[in-house]
């Protein structure tokens, strides 16, 4: 019997402990996450743990919402105090759901605190984390360099973003720690309410006027040269479901007329829009050798009053697994066979099925993500590791990436990632089927050599 977060963790068999001591210490290389550049160019000692843990963390926000803790203790506007201690008294109950483990890891991991949290001990361990976050070894490029061990970081930033803030963090730290991702949504989501105002901020940023897709398709060009020559490694693009990507560029300049003069386009106009935006954007990828990743099936705010009161990104997002990806991204990768990399990521467990069928008859070039949002669990990275292992190959996988906007998931989460490989590899030994020396390299490529690779990290 295991007890809480001891060292056989989500590990269940002999020679997966061995496989985990050769793993858990690589660096990490994190191709994929939501990272605050400006806080960590700043450099600024965290103000208290609620920061740290749970202020910008819609898991958290939606778990706490679940145990009934008034929006006021969530994102409103009461004392960080008042919101951890509210946290806390609740924490017990969240056991189950991965928030409850990556808190605690992180807190017995970073901070020494092996004390469960709750009620009772919510004051204690919100003074012994604030005194810990009041010194040095605390601030942001402190905690990467030092015990996170992150070796190298792509952010998610847009696409009329300056950048600044990456060649100060890099300045400061000596080495090339955060690299950019061209994140071009806004400008492809042509059914958006604040479409055309963005645009209009795309023309500020390259000073054009930008009248047609034609010219649109300049503005990408530009940014993504800047991104380029600023150490940009890859794209990122947000679908609810693969779009087409073949339509003729007559029709797409006319419904961005039609945008910017603000009519009502037909779905059929937004899908050709934003079908023709993504297969431009993979064809500049194509040319400077960028990875192009497609985040598939997340049907954003479904919950109004949550969108209504708060807006995007506040835990309001949820997956359909009838959604049909498979035609339209046949028609993408046969475009870019063999010349242009993708890493597909779903949403709803059942696609992974469809989606490791299509990395495995697209080859190396195109591979499956990390298990995504609402399966980035144990019994999720388990289950998708199980599967691609039987159907596509384990030595292709993209990799861990954190998702995340919270900088100690960096530890958390690449650990239980790494436990979660480590006892599934070592399950496959103890079953006999194959060596552990090839477990434990394949492992190691899986964890680290092999992602900083695939990505040209």
């Amino acid at each position: 019997m295991m007890a809480f977060l001891d060292s056989n963790y989500l590990i269940t068999n002999e020679t997966g402990l061995r496989i985990f001591a050769e793993i858990r210490n690589l660096p990490v290389v994190d191709p994929h996450n939501h990272a605050n550049v400006k806080e960590i160019a700043e450099n600024t000692n965290y103000a208290d743990a609620w920061q740290l843990f749970a202020a910008t963390d819609h898991y958290v926000w939606e778990m706490l919402r679940k145990r009934n803790v008034p929006e006021n203790l969530i994102t409103g506007d009461a004392a960080p105090k008042e919101k951890f201690l509210a946290m806390a008294k609740i924490f017990p109950e969240l056991a189950g759901n991965p928030v409850y483990e990556w808190i605690h890891l992180d807190l017995k991991n970073y901070f020494g605190i092996t004390e469960q949290l709750c009620g009772e001990s919510g004051e204690r361990i919100w003074n012994e984390v604030n005194a810990k976050l009041a010194t040095d070894a605390y601030r942001p490029q402190q905690l990467l360099t030092g015990p996170l061990n992150v070796e190298v970081m792509s952010s998610t930033d847009d696409l009329i973003d300056t950048l600044e803030y990456h060649k100060q963090v890099n300045e400061a730290v000596g080495r090339v720690l955060v690299r950019p991702t061209w994140r071009p949504d806004k400008a492809m989501k042509i059914f958006a309410p604040g479409w055309r105002d963005y645009i209009h901020q795309v023309e500020e940023r390259f000073g054009m006027k930008i009248e047609s897709f034609d010219d649109m398709l300049e503005a990408m060009t530009r940014s993504h040269a800047f991104f380029a020559e600023n150490g940009c490694r890859a794209s990122d693009h947000g679908l609810e479901y693969p779009v087409y990507a073949d339509c003729a560029f007559g029709n797409v300049n006319e419904t961005f007329r039609k945008a910017l003069a603000g009519k009502d386009l037909t779905q059929s106009e937004i899908d050709c829009y934003m079908g023709t935006f993504l297969a431009e954007a993979a064809a500049l990828n194509a040319e400077t050798g960028w990875v192009t990743q497609l985040h598939i099936g997340a049907v954003r705010d479904v919950r109004y009053s949550l969108y209504e009161s708060l807006g995007p990104d506040v835990g309001g997002d949820v997956s359909n697994h009838l959604l049909d990806f498979t035609p339209n991204l046949v028609r993408f990768l046969n475009r870019f066979d063999g010349r242009l990399k993708v890493v597909l990521y779903c949403m709803d467990a059942i696609h992974q099925m469809t989606l490791a069928t299509l990395t495995r008859a697209f080859g190396a070039t195109v591979s499956l993500g990390s298990a995504w949002w609402l399966n980035d669990t144990p019994i999720g990275m388990r289950r998708q590791l199980e599967y691609i292992g039987s159907i596509d190959v384990l030595s292709n996988f993209a990799g861990m990436v954190s998702d995340s906007r919270k900088l100690l998931s960096y530890g958390s989460r690449f650990e239980m990632f790494r436990r979660v490989l480590s006892d599934v590899l070592g399950g496959m030994v103890e079953r006999g089927q194959m060596p552990e020396q090839i477990a434990m390299e394949l492992a190691a490529r899986m964890a680290y050599s092999g992602v900083k690779s695939f990505w040209n990290l």
